[in-house]
């Protein structure tokens, strides 16, 4: 038997709730340098209580090939892949309009 979600009255399965929740994000990607000169992506904004920020930190770590984390409700990434991550969140669903890279 499938769950139902209590918001929409949809199953769960569905995951239309999830959708409309990444259209209403407004995510901030930027880099941070850390020790010995290493640079960070980091992304914030994501509201990790509608949006599973797991599945997306392991999205983005296997298509960039990179190491990363995700800590207090942003996502480090190792490197400079700031444009890289605005194209592939918008893969995924997020609202071009409301990423801003610094």
């Amino acid at each position: 038997m499938t769950e139902i979600d209590p918001l929409t009255g949809l199953p769960k399965e569905l995951g239309t709730w999830e959708d409309i929740a990444k259209e209403n994000q407004n995510i901030e990607i930027y880099i941070v340098k850390k020790k010995f000169g290493k640079k960070y992506t980091i992304i914030e904004g994501i509201d990790t209580k509608e949006i599973d920020i797991k599945k997306i930190r392991k999205d983005l770590k296997n298509k960039l090939a990179c190491g990363g984390t995700d800590k207090g409700g942003k996502i480090e990434l190792q490197g400079d892949h700031r444009k890289k991550v605005k194209e592939i969140l918008g893969n995924l669903g997020f609202a071009a309009e409301t990423m801003t890279i610094k």
